[in-house]
C-alpha cells in the first residue's frame, strides 16, 4: 500500500497563498489537465477539470477529493432558516431558485470538491403517473401503490424535460456558479429501490410487500423495474446534458435482497442503465451507492459503474481488495464520527484515507450526514480532508 503524508490541521495555512484557500474565486489548481467529453459542453466554464473527475479517472492527484452525502440539509443553520420560510420539502426541491440556493449552501461554507443537486430520488414519480408526497415526520407517501400488472401498465415512462425542467435549469445554474472549482453531481434512484418505495407505499422496515411481489408475481415486478430502468437512463442523460459532471445512483434497498435475488431484481437493471448511458455519455462517471452492501460487494462492479461508494461497515482496505483495481471507491467514514471530538474526527479521516490507498478514492461518509450533527465538526472534517497530501 502506498504511504501517505498527512498535513496536520495546525500546519494548514488557510490564506491567499495556501494550496486550498477558503475563497477559491481565483483558485488555480496545480493539476492542469483536460479531458474531452460530451457532458454539458455548451456551458461556458473554467476549462480545468475538477479534482473529483481526475481522481475517478485514475489521474495523479495530490489528495483525495471530498464531499459528503446530505451535505446540504437539516444540520445547517442556513437550511433551517430557509425551511421556516418554505416548510414543504417538495417546494424546496422543485423550485429552481430554492434548489440552487440549498445546493450552494455547503459550497459557500465548506468548499467541497463535489456539489450535489438538492433533490430527492422520488422526484420523477409524479411524471411517471405515480402520485406521492413527502410529509414532515413521516417521509414519503405513495398514494396508490401498484399491485397488479394493470396498475403497472398505468405507469408512464419518464420524460424529464417535460416533468422536471427545474432540475435541468438548476444544474445549468450550478455548473456556472461552481465554475469547475468542484464537480457538479446529479443523482437518481435505482430501479429496485424506487420499486420498493412505490410498492411498499413509502418507507419500510420489513419489505414484505415488495418481496411478496418478487417471489409470488415476479412478472409484475420485472415490468415495473423495466420502466424504472428506462426512465432513469433518460434521467441520467438529462442531468448530464444540463451540467451534471458525475451522477450517483442510489440503490439504498438493494441490500435487503439476498445475493441470488440481487442478481435477478437489481443487478440486471443497474447494468442496463450503465450500459445505455455509456453509449451516449462514455465519459460521464457513474457512482453506485448501496448501504449495507458488504455481502454484495464483489457483484457491484459487475454493473459497470466507475465508482462504488462503501458504507462504514466495510473496512476500506478490504473493500479496495474485494472490488479490484478497475473501479474507484468512495467513502466511508461513519456519520456518527462527526459527533466525536475534533481529534477523533481527524484520526478517523486519516485512517480511512490510508486504508483506501493512493488515488481513485473520493473521501466521503458511509451514509448521509445525520440531523443534529454539529456544523463546526463538518467544517473541521473538510479542513482536515483538504489538508491531506498523498
Amino acid at each position: 500500500m502506498s504511504s501517505c503524508i498527512y498535513s496536520s490541521l495546525s500546519s494548514l495555512s488557510i490564506s491567499s497563498k495556501s494550496a486550498f484557500p477558503s475563497s477559491r474565486s481565483n483558485f488555480k489548481p496545480k493539476i492542469c489537465c483536460s479531458v474531452g467529453g460530451t457532458v454539458a459542453e455548451p456551458i461556458a466554464v473554467n476549462a480545468i477539470e475538477p479534482l473529483l473527475l481526475d481522481a475517478v479517472r485514475g489521474k495523479e492527484v495530490e489528495r483525495p477529493p471530498v464531499w459528503l452525502m446530505r451535505q446540504a440539509g437539516r444540520y445547517m443553520k442556513s437550511y433551517q432558516i430557509l425551511c421556516e420560510k418554505h416548510p414543504s420539502f417538495r417546494e424546496r426541491s422543485e423550485n429552481v431558485d430554492l434548489v440552487v440556493e440549498i445546493s450552494l449552501q455547503p459550497w459557500k461554507v465548506f468548499q467541497p470538491d463535489g456539489v450535489i443537486l438538492f433533490s430527492d430520488i422520488l422526484t420523477p414519480l409524479s411524471g411517471m403517473n405515480i402520485p406521492f408526497d413527502i410529509i414532515k415526520g413521516k417521509g414519503p407517501i405513495i398514494f396508490d401503490p401498484p399491485k397488479t400488472l394493470t396498475d403497472v401498465e398505468k405507469v408512464r415512462e419518464f420524460i424529464p424535460e417535460e416533468s422536471v425542467p427545474y432540475v435541468g435549469e438548476a444544474l445549468t445554474i450550478l455548473r456556472k456558479e461552481v465554475n469547475n472549482q468542484a464537480a457538479v453531481l446529479g443523482f437518481v434512484g435505482a430501479p429496485f429501490t424506487l420499486a420498493s418505495y412505490v410498492v411498499e407505499g413509502g418507507s419500510s422496515k420489513n419489505f414484505t410487500k415488495i418481496k411478496r411481489l418478487a417471489f409470488a408475481e415476479p412478472k409484475i415486478l420485472h415490468s415495473l423495474l423495466q420502466k424504472f430502468a428506462t426512465s432513469m437512463t433518460k434521467y441520467i442523460r438529462y442531468q448530464a446534458d444540463n451540467g451534471a459532471q458525475a451522477v450517483q445512483i442510489f440503490d439504498s434497498w438493494a441490500t435487503e435482497l439476498s445475493p441470488v435475488d440481487f442478481e435477478e431484481f437489481s443487478l440486471p437493471y443497474l447494468k442496463q442503465i450503465v450500459d445505455a448511458v455509456k453509449t451516449t455519455h462514455p465519459d460521464l462517471p457513474l457512482i453506485l451507492y448501496a448501504s449495507g452492501s458488504g455481502g454484495l460487494l464483489e457483484r457491484l462492479p459487475l454493473t459497470g459503474v466507475d465508482v462504488v461508494s462503501l458504507d462504514w461497515t466495510v473496512d476500506m482496505a478490504d473493500g479496495r481488495r474485494r472490488l479490484g483495481p478497475n473501479v474507484a471507491i468512495q467513502g466511508n467514514v461513519d456519520p456518527g464520527v462527526l459527533f466525536g471530538t475534533k481529534e477523533f474526527i481527524t484520526n478517523r479521516i486519516n485512517d480511512t484515507v490510508k486504508k483506501s490507498g493512493k488515488g481513485k478514492h473520493i473521501l466521503n461518509l458511509g451514509h448521509g450526514i445525520k440531523v443534529g450533527t454539529p456544523e463546526e465538526n463538518v467544517a473541521h472534517f473538510f479542513e482536515v480532508a483538504k489538508g491531506l497530501r498523498y
